[in-house]
């Protein structure tokens, strides 16, 4: 039996070949990525560097798109390799560039080099993501090289936004990032990155500087550093446990180690689970806790079988892997071993035995059996007086008393099962002999070893040896035995019968068990899934409440913290309102953590029973159940079931107060933000024009008849010029507070465009002065529905911004034509243009382009206005920049009134 237990444990696991085989078959092509903890580390310059060197091994290497960002060293390996011309795709106005898939596939090289893995492609393009671009290519049988920093991976985004305090947008999943078939990582020490940064080797001077003063502190890229060092090996160790239970390898590699510790029905188990997680964290490593249940695991104690639970619930609350697996030899060291063996583990970690030398004679030892049979794996013995720490709890919830477990029936019909076997061996003794009559009895004890257990199969066995001996055996119809044969003949066969019955009844256990507890692990599994896919606190609450009772057999009612009290937040049945004294008890359990109410050791007068909602962190909430029936409510089984709902029902529960705590926080800055803004331009553009009015009234007061009157004049117009600023900055601030409230409900009717523009240009004749303005309007434009005075509003924001940063003198032009079903609007001007990153920000509230180190006198709110205004009339405004000469242009787009009058007027 050992001997074929061992050349089990020598075959590849049937898992690993699976999923070898698997990407054998979806994928032909093979994916590396090179990864790295921040920009400027060397990704792309690693990785053109290696695709050179394929390509000088005779491979046939393309680039599919490569990101200089106007580095020389890395356009320096560009040199020599073929590159595959992008794609120009149209959007908003803009020429972005694309890889270009299908000329890639048509191409069909060896190598594709294929930058930024988790770049996010223009819309229009086959793909929204440029990681199913790769996987396309993958399945034509190109290989991939491809770059990726350590913050896109979408498992360490919520970790990496609270390190550097910058949510990352673009992800990949981390599924992509473990399917490669080759993983480098490409480390540089903080230090050293700061100096490329500082050499002008990653950004250009302005973007460094920023970047210096935020994301590229020595704090965050040491912490990024270990993030991707950590996330690279896990990579790396996973692949490598993969590769060994495919070539069925023996373990441990110690590659890294792994510690698992074994517990059972011992007190100390929570002790040793504590050791185990102190050394753990010593070592920097992974742990893991092994309970093998075993047809011993049936006859355990309710108490014994809460005290396993518990200790599992501490092992993942501790951080820690809780496996339970079903024993599959005699000797529970070999599970163990086998256990140890398939994950790489290097240390095995288990308490001393306090049994007696007698019982260790008769049963044998675990730990004796495990030292012998553990190879190169270390084994750690843990002596009782070190496993210190405070133990668990004992259960302050009374159990409902189990269901009698005995039945009659099993014996019955071992019995008749018996009988049958009798009848059948007796009227075919003529025809197949009396050595044919001992397989009919075995058959029949087998069959109720399977189908009853033991205890009917070990009672099938005395009444089939007494059957095969009474009427069988000479002399017949006595239960004498006169030849030594026969007697010899009669205790083999009672011996095979009980043997034959314990195995059978063993391979039943093991049966039951692994069914119910795969029943058990589908439900929660279903719940979980089903607590995964819920984005509300109430839709976790009612999934958690219809989950409880529908599993359990009971009513569930959930309270949750509502300011100093608790409120029921959801209840199945629907449940509003609780007595006082489950008000109390709720309360109680909520304060203390600890159960109350109907069967608990406090107050037992309650109608419910009331247990705590915990997490890793703190108690979320509380969980009400009561029944018709009298008596304590769950037996322990389901006692050890409502905790894993439980415990699953809070983790959602913190998830989502996480993701709404997040929700807040961001649109605390938020405020923040244009709350600094706001009072930004509040103290330069109320105070510039301000000052200026006291200026010039006060030289009017003092100087009074002294200044001549073109002096007067002059003052007079400082103080209209600067009074109508104010008043323009005042009324902004109005426009924004109505659109931003709704309140703006335009009155759309047909208009031609040129009076509205007319109208605007009139109205702007100040701010306009010292250029010129060219209206270019075709004969023949058709109406549009608009509210004119909300569109000349927005051709005087327009034409208001284009003066600011247009050079006096130069031209501000306004066109206008037909294109389709819409009117389309164009302001254009000759200033420097709008940076290519900042086309959409120019519409945010109080943000104005930075150009030359200063930033224009306004409020920031004119393009904002414009946009609102524009969109709540049914159309779009977009910015760019001239392809004929510098400066920027808007482009506003109408609908026909001849389309637009066909529609409901907003």
């Amino acid at each position: 039996m050992a001997e074929q237990r061992h050349e089990l444990d020598q075959r590849p696991s049937p898992e690993a070949l699976l999923q070898s085989a698997c990407r054998d078959e979806t994928r032909t092509g093979r994916l590396m990525i090179f990864v790295g903890a921040a920009p400027g580390v060397g990704k792309t310059y690693t990785m053109l560097e290696t695709a050179r060197a394929r390509k000088k091994d005779g491979y046939d290497v393309v680039v599919g798109v490569v990101e200089t960002h106007g580095r020389k060293e890395t356009k320096a390996l560009l040199r020599g390799l073929e590159v595959i011309p992008r794609r120009i795709v149209e959007y908003k106005g803009r020429s972005l560039e694309e890889m270009d898939l299908d000329a890639i596939i048509a191409r069909r090289p060896q190598i594709v080099v294929v930058d930024e893995l988790a770049h996010t492609n223009a819309f229009g393009s086959r793909h929204p993501k440029r990681y199913l671009d790769v996987e396309e290519l993958l399945s034509h049988g190109i290989d991939v090289y491809t770059t990726v920093n350590i913050q896109h991976i979408e498992s360490l985004n919520d970790v990496i936004a609270q390190i550097t305090r910058v949510r990352v947008r673009e992800t990949i999943p981390d599924s992509v990032f473990d399917r490669a078939d080759a993983v480098e990582l490409i480390d540089l020490t903080p230090n050293d990155l700061i100096q490329r940064l500082k050499d002008g080797k990653v950004y250009i001077p302005d973007q460094a500087e920023r970047a210096l003063d935020h994301f590229f502190s020595p704090a965050n890229l040491t912490a990024l550093r270990e993030l991707a060092l950590r996330r690279t090996a896990e990579r790396v160790d996973d692949q490598l446990l993969t590769q060994m239970r495919a070539r069925a390898i023996p373990g441990p590699w110690a590659a890294g180690e792994r510690l698992l510790v074994c517990i059972s029905e011992d007190p100390r188990s929570a002790g040793l689970v504590r050791y185990t997680k102190r050394t753990a964290d010593r070592l920097h490593a992974p742990w893991t806790a092994l309970s093998v249940e075993t047809r011993r695991s049936v006859r355990l104690s309710n108490e014994e079988r809460d005290r396993i639970a518990d200790t599992l619930r501490l092992v993942e609350r501790l951080g820690g892997e809780a496996v339970t697996i079903p024993g599959g030899s005699h000797v529970l060291a070999d599970d163990i071993v086998a256990f140890a063996r398939a994950n790489n583990v290097t240390q095995i970690i288990i308490g001393k035995s306090e049994r007696s030398r007698w019982f260790e004679v008769l049963h044998g030892s675990v730990v004796h059996d495990l030292l012998r049979r553990s190879g190169n794996i270390s084994v750690q013995v843990i002596a009782g007086d070190e496993l210190t720490g405070d133990p668990i709890p004992k259960k302050t919830v009374r159990s409902a008393a189990a269901k009698p477990s005995y039945n009659a029936v099993p014996y019955i019909a071992a019995l008749a099962s018996v009988s049958a076997a009798l009848a059948f061996a007796w009227f075919t003794r003529p025809y197949f002999g009396i050595e044919s009559v001992d397989l009919v009895f075995l058959t029949a004890v087998f069959g109720v070893a399977i189908r009853y257990g033991l205890k009917p199969s070990l009672l099938a066995s005395v009444a089939a040896s007494l059957c095969y001996n009474f009427f069988f055996l000479p002399p017949l119809f006595t239960f004498t035995i006169t030849d030594p044969t026969n007697v010899a003949a009669f205790v083999s066969f009672a011996v095979i019968a009980v043997v034959v019955s314990n195995l059978a009844a063993r391979m039943r256990s093991q049966a039951v068990i692994a069914i119910g507890r795969s029943r058990t692990t589908e439900a929660l599994y279903a719940f979980s899934r089903k607590l995964a896919g819920t984005g509300t606190l109430d839709e976790v609450l009612w999934a958690t409440a219809f989950q409880m009772a529908s599993m359990l057999k009971v009513r569930v009612v959930l309270l949750l913290p509502a300011g100093d009290a608790l409120a029921v937040r959801a209840g199945y049945p629907p449940e509003d309102t609780l007595g006082a004294s489950d008000i109390a008890a709720a309360t109680w359990a909520w304060k203390n953590e600890r159960p109350a109410g109907r069967g608990a050791d406090t107050l037992p007068g309650a109608q419910r029973l009331f247990l705590p909602m915990r997490t890793g962190r703190s108690t979320v909430g509380v969980v009400g159940i009561d029944s018709d029936s009298p008596g304590p409510l769950l037996t322990p089984d389901q006692r050890r079931l409502f905790d894993a709902l439980s415990d699953q029902a809070a983790l959602a529960i913190e998830r989502v107060r996480l993701v709404d705590d997040f929700d807040r926080a961001k649109r605390t800055m938020e405020t923040e933000r244009l709350r600094a803004a706001l009072l930004t331009s509040l103290s330069h553009d109320l105070k510039t024009p301000l000052a200026a009015i006291f200026g010039a009234a006060g030289m009017l007061r003092e100087l009074g008849e002294r200044l001549t009157p073109a002096d007067r004049d002059e003052l007079l117009s400082t103080i209209i010029g600067e009074s109508e600023r104010l008043n323009r900055f005042i009324a902004n601030l109005l426009d924004m507070t109505k659109l931003e409230s709704g309140a703006v409900a335009p009155k759309t009717v047909p208009h031609e465009v040129g009076d509205i523009i007319a109208a605007a240009v009139k109205r702007a004749g100040t701010v306009l002065a010292s250029h010129r303005v060219d209206v270019d309007l075709p004969e023949g434009n058709p109406l549009v529905r608009v509210d004119d005075v909300l569109l000349e509003q927005v051709l005087f924001n327009l034409l208001d911004n284009a003066a600011k940063y247009a050079p006096a003198g130069t031209t501000i032009g306004i066109r206008a034509w037909r294109e389709g079903p819409s009117v389309m609007l164009q302001v254009l001007d000759e200033g420097p243009g709008i940076p290519a990153a900042d086309l959409e920000r120019v519409f945010d509230k109080f943000y104005r382009v930075r150009k030359a180190d200063h930033v224009r006198a306004g409020t920031g709110l004119g393009l904002a206005i414009s946009r609102g205004f524009v969109e709540i009339m049914r159309g779009t405004i977009v910015a760019g920049n001239r392809s004929d000469r510098t400066g920027a242009v808007f482009t506003i787009a109408l609908p026909v009134a001849e389309v637009a009058a066909m529609e409901p007027v907003a």
